[in-house]
């Protein structure tokens, strides 16, 4: 098993239209359990953030293993959220992922 965890920093909107932009980034990661093969589990942490952070919001994603993860990352309905809800709006993104 692996986890795929990312970390974003939105780029600078309004309080309001940060608040859609990770719901509907939530939305769209977690609808991809089901569809790709091998991704086993994801949540998307938008909610409880504290001052002490450094990012708006995080992927806490499960695979079955890292050559799920390289299919996952190549994977249709993946770079379409990607492309449509993710991507547009984050200024940055850092990536952990390690077996479990």
């Amino acid at each position: 098993m692996v986890k795929h965890i990312i970390l974003w920093t939105l780029k600078e909107m309004p309080e309001d239209e940060k608040a859609k932009v990770k719901a509907e980034i939530k939305i769209g990661l977690e609808a991809l359990v089901g569809k790709v093969p091998g991704l086993v589990d994801v949540k998307v942490n938008i909610d409880g953030r504290l001052a002490s952070s450094n990012a708006d919001l995080m992927l806490d994603s499960t695979l079955e293993s890292a050559e799920a993860l390289a299919a996952y990352a190549k994977h249709p309905e993946h770079v379409k959220v990607a492309d449509e809800k993710v991507r547009p709006f984050t200024a940055g993104r850092t990536c952990l992922d390690y077996e479990i």
